[in-house]
């Protein structure tokens, strides 16, 4: 169950305050949709964190197993990317990630103009056959195209405290880095699906 945090004053003082007739307290509820809006923006970066790592381990693997790929929250954490890469000359390979979670955080994220900005940080599970999934499929290396999904539940606590449960889809283009590996063509993924956090769902739709 997902639940929001008051970031004024507890319920509890606010009560008394209005029973003197000392001031009067405003309604922080928000819709569950807008919940699972907040929980996924606390994730948006690390979507592309998350890939970045994974194109690293695949230019990196020498077996099966790509080597371990970790980086830092902007704010706090880290985000760990493991699993396994096709072998072979072929030009179209496949990669099956997981991706770790601990402590991590972007920061503070702007919801809106009018209303503070929300903090949250997120967990992933430390068995990483229950961790969150990403899958990509890599089409005409090196100058191609790639699809995958990225699918599981995180933590969360701060602002707002539960889960949120990604079921994201990606597209996009590749290329050659110049030194003959493999990167994300910039600007051409596509990130669709939800987020879906308590009763909430938001409908993700970004380029990157």
């Amino acid at each position: 169950m997902l639940t929001s945090l008051p970031r004024t004053v507890p319920a509890v003082i606010c009560s008394l305050l209005l029973s003197l007739g000392l001031t009067a307290c405003g309604d922080d509820d928000i819709s569950s949709d807008e919940q699972a809006r907040r929980a996924y923006l606390g994730l948006d970066r690390s979507v592309s964190k998350a890939l970045q790592l994974g194109f690293t381990g695949f230019n990196a693997a020498s077996s099966a197993n790509i080597p371990p790929q970790s980086t830092t929250g902007d704010a706090s954490g880290t985000l760990l990317v493991t699993g396994q890469v096709d072998q072979g000359s072929s030009a179209n390979k496949g990669m099956r990630l997981r991706i770790g979670m601990s402590g991590y955080s972007d920061g503070e994220i702007v919801v809106s103009e009018d209303e503070d900005p929300v903090d949250l940080t997120y967990a992933s599970s430390t068995d990483t056959t229950t961790q969150p999934e990403l899958t990509l499929q890599l089409r005409d290396i090196p100058d191609g195209t790639f699809t995958g999904t990225l699918k599981g539940p995180f933590q969360m606590t701060g602002d707002l405290e539960g889960s949120v449960t990604l079921d994201l889809t990606l597209t996009g283009e590749i290329e050659d880095d110049g030194t003959g590996q493999v990167r994300r063509t910039p600007g051409s993924t596509h990130v669709t699906g939800t987020a879906t956090s308590g009763d909430g769902v938001y409908t993700v739709d970004v380029t990157r």
